[in-house]
């Protein structure tokens, strides 16, 4: 059949959502145009859709760990703060942060502009942050952490299923740890930000330095939310700024990458997508894996302190903070580069939290200042392997999308307690040589590589029984996400079915 002919039928009308009839919808499905078309799109959505994710990425960040800057220039002081009162206030954004990313993402794909959505969270959390500037007690501070935990829950693992709506399994690495630079590039200008900050603003308008980086950093978050609403897409049958032949393309590679249009039947419900993901073996293994990993690698919120370890002043210290994460963030695009090329998952990302497990034993052996230094280097790249665990989640569980949604909710929200937990590892008292938080987190990711090599051997495994499940998918509840898929791309039923076999797990 035809792509003039399939245009016709009423069923693949109802199928394209917010496609017209207009011929020029298809040019890009031709085969002189499909090429062409295809990279115009992905450069389109790369100039987008990437930077904003990262630049909201390193405020979201900045907002977070301004805490353990303020830390430096007499935030416990100034609200007479015990040392486990301070671990509780880092430990506690936790209790909402991770819980809420949960219902979040279940209820995002369900939301038909999640630019919007994702840009209220933004001037959500900014707003919060500000606000943290005016506490004078603990409660305060508590109050202000907790509520800041809730509109952050939405961010990450929902811009990491928004980048799974948009590009393709071999295109989702170098994207998702492009997104993830802002993050580790936080670590590295919102220590040198902060150090300028709490440098100059000392007792301007009466105010103490770290009440300034509250308002400052929360300000310049609530303004780039507001312009987020317009930067970020939407879903690709409904973006405002693709036109309806981009918009068609977007939805046929998606298709064709999994054999299966990546849409949820009408009848799966929200709670049905949650359903699947917690019953996969899959999800459990990668929420534990995430979980021993940020523990393992949950050093990142007391940065700050583990540099003035080195002896020098606030100053030399945020800013010697700097380089590390700098180190990381370019370690971290490479990896993802190879790992897009190479199609391999383990390595890429266990890897690195071998690299971080050397770190921690140079360190537990000296504590001479090169040493040291050169220790928090390699402490840092474990991060290049959280960078693409979710982009592991979405390989490992990619239909359908509700399912997806919710198993990135589940992972990155389950995961998070790691964080929570390690916020009361790095004990002052254990300080300057923090030799028993090393060993904690060394063996927890000793345990995260055990469960990713876990995982790699059950999408080996599954890859081998390929064929027989998809069997079992074309003859069951499958076969309706492979008709989808068929209409999309304009071609016959024996042809998706002969694209589906294709699909494989990277591991």
């Amino acid at each position: 059949m035809s792509i003039q002919e399939e245009k016709k039928s009423d069923a693949f009308t109802e199928n394209v959502v917010a496609v017209s009839n207009d011929d020029d919808d298809f040019r890009l499905l031709t085969a002189d145009a499909r090429k062409a078309g295809e990279r115009a799109l992905v450069r389109k959505l790369d100039r987008r859709l990437i930077p904003t994710a990262a630049v909201i990425y390193l405020l979201n960040y900045i907002d977070r760990v301004a805490v353990t800057a303020a830390r430096l220039q007499g935030l416990e002081q100034d609200l007479g703060l015990t040392t486990v009162q301070y671990e509780t206030i880092i430990a506690i954004l936790y209790a909402t942060y991770c819980p809420m990313q949960i219902p979040s993402n279940m209820i995002l794909g369900y939301i038909s502009r999640p630019s919007i959505y994702i840009g209220a969270c933004v001037v959500g959390w900014g707003l919060t942050s500000a606000l943290t500037g005016v506490t004078t007690n603990f409660s305060g501070m508590m109050a202000c952490r907790v509520f800041i935990g809730v509109p952050e829950a939405a961010f990450y693992p929902g811009v990491m299923y928004l980048l799974s709506r948009w590009y393709t399994r071999k295109e989702l690495a170098m994207r998702s740890a492009s997104f993830y630079f802002g993050s580790l590039i936080s670590n590295a200008f919102g220590n040198s930000i902060a150090a300028g900050i709490l440098a100059k603003m000392q007792g301007v308008l009466g105010l103490s330095a770290w009440r300034w980086l509250f308002y400052i950093e929360g300000a310049i978050t609530m303004a780039f939310g507001l312009l987020t609403m317009w930067l970020l897409p939407d879903f690709p049958h409904n973006t405002r700024w693709l036109n309806a032949a981009e918009r068609h393309l977007s939805q046929v590679r998606l298709a064709e990458d999994a054999g299966e249009a990546d849409k949820d039947s009408d009848n799966l419900t929200i709670y049905d997508g949650f359903l699947l993901a917690i019953k996969d073996p899959k999800t459990i293994i990668f929420m534990f894996m995430t979980c021993t990993q940020l523990l393992g690698l949950s050093f990142t919120n007391f940065f700050p302190t583990l540099t003035a370890t080195l002896g020098f002043s606030t100053t030399v210290t945020l800013l010697m903070a700097s380089p590390p994460w700098i180190f990381t963030s370019v370690c971290c695009l490479l990896n993802a580069w190879h790992a897009d090329r190479s199609g391999e998952r383990f390595f890429h990302i266990t890897g690195w939290w071998w690299v971080a497990m050397v770190g921690y034993i140079i360190s537990l052996c000296t504590m001479a200042t090169g040493g040291r230094y050169f220790s928090l280097f390699l402490m840092t790249s474990g991060y290049c392997g959280f960078a693409l665990t979710l982009t592991w989640v979405a390989n490992a569980i990619p239909r359908p999308p509700a399912k997806r949604a919710a198993a990135l909710g589940l992972v990155n929200g389950f995961g998070n307690l790691g964080n929570m937990i390690g916020s009361y590892i790095w004990n002052a008292s254990w300080g300057p040589q923090y030799h028993q938080s090393m060993i904690i987190a060394l063996c927890s990711l000793v345990l995260s590589s055990a469960l990713s090599f876990l995982m790699r051997w059950i999408l080996i495994k599954e890859n081998k029984n390929m064929a027989m499940e998809e069997k079992k998918l074309i003859e069951g509840p499958g076969r309706e996400r492979i008709e989808e898929a068929a209409r999309l791309e304009g071609i016959t039923f024996e042809e998706a079915v002969k694209r589906r076999k294709g699909f494989r797990y990277l591991y």
